[in-house]
This record gives structure tokens, sequence and C-alpha cells, in this order.
């Protein structure tokens, strides 16, 4: 599993595994981490479906629950097809973008 931390967020990746292998290690690392904004870069993983995105719904309304933005990155699934609670974006930028309008919501207190 490899952690890039830029300011308070980090960007979660792995190579070579399967899906469940790398949640699995993400939910034992996460408390390394749990005090950061999180992205979660998908784009290791070939084939990844919309069912596969539902299995970080736990570990995204937990770490919400904690005021921080867990963002999930593939562009083989839309936000479209997964539930509000889970942020779906198709770049690291993007990613980016939204963990900063995220900050400042909840700067303003929204």
């Amino acid at each position: 599993m490899i952690f890039t931390k830029e300011g308070n967020t980090t960007i979660v990746f792995q190579e070579n595994i399967t899906l469940n292998v790398f949640l699995d290690n993400l939910n034992k690392e996460y408390s390394k981490i749990n005090k950061d904004n999180i992205i979660v870069n998908l784009f290791s993983f070939d084939a990844i479906t919309a069912n596969d995105v539902l299995e970080f719904l736990h570990l995204s309304n937990n770490h919400r629950a904690l005021k921080k933005s867990f963002v999930l990155v593939t562009n083989k699934v839309s936000y479209d097809d997964v539930p509000e609670e889970l942020c779906v974006v198709p770049t690291i930028q993007e990613a980016k973008d939204i963990i900063e309008m995220e900050e400042i919501e909840r700067d303003l207190d929204f």
C-alpha cells in the first residue's frame, strides 16, 4: 500500500492485488491516516464496478463522521451509479478540488 501525503490529504494507491485485499489493507492501515482527508486511487484495478465501490461505503461514512473528506478516484464507475454518501470522481485533480470545497464548507459550518 502506497501513501502519498500532500498537506492534510493522503492519497492511497496499491498495485497488483485484488480489491478485497486492498480494502482489508486499507482498513488495517486506516489508523495511520484517519486524521487526514483521504483520496483512494482505484486506477490500478482494471475491472471495477459500482458494487465494488460500495465496499468502501462503511469506511467512507465513518471517515466523513470525523469531519474529513473521503474521495474515490476511478473513471470506470460514474458517480450516478453509487449512493450520494460516496464521493466518486474520475481524476485525482477533481478529488483535490472536492476536498478543497468540502474544507471551505466545514470552515463555514455548512
